[in-house]
């Protein structure tokens, strides 16, 4: 009976890992979502793995198989509960992620900012700015209040831009 696993990979070798097994015959399921990513010229919307640095493998328990996987470009180990015995993930908790990617909802992929933490920005012109959060606006910016003489402005930033304080 073939289970999901969590297959941890190099950093930044998600994509190429996740083709690599296919190549091989070996099912992998790689979460991405959208995000805007900005570089000092422009901003792109780009695909990024929802869990960085994972991917999960469906396939039979055996020590074959496994020893597959770990042969793949990319791949660094499988989550285990015990030394050596790679731990399956509950067909249940794929299932539902893959049904909440698929119904295109907004996904949450920042969360630890919540109304009232506060933040610094870490770059652009407001970068060492340091903030409460106040109002999330939509996924990718964020309203946070600066207080600069005693007063408090309003300013939209991207979630990438600032970190938790």
């Amino acid at each position: 009976m073939k289970n999901w696993y969590a297959l941890y990979v190099k950093s930044r070798h998600e994509f190429v890992t996740q083709g690599e097994l296919i190549r091989k015959g070996i099912n992998a399921f790689l979460p991405t979502v959208k995000k805007m990513h900005q570089w000092k010229d422009r901003k792109k919307l780009v695909e990024l793995p929802l869990f960085p640095g994972y991917l999960f493998v469906y396939l039979q328990p055996y020590e074959e198989g496994f020893l597959s996987v770990l042969r793949t470009r990319g791949a660094v180990n499988l989550l285990t509960a015990e030394a050596g015995i790679p731990r399956p993930v509950p067909e249940e908790e794929i299932n539902s992620l893959m049904l909440v990617l698929e119904s295109g909802q907004k996904i949450d992929i920042y969360p630890e900012l919540r109304e009232g933490t506060r933040v610094r920005v870490k770059r652009g012109p407001l970068q060492g700015a340091v903030g409460t959060l106040e109002n999330r606006e939509d996924q990718y910016k964020f309203l946070v209040n600066i207080d600069i003489l005693g007063r408090s402005i309003g300013v939209v930033v991207y979630a990438d831009d600032i970190v938790t304080d």
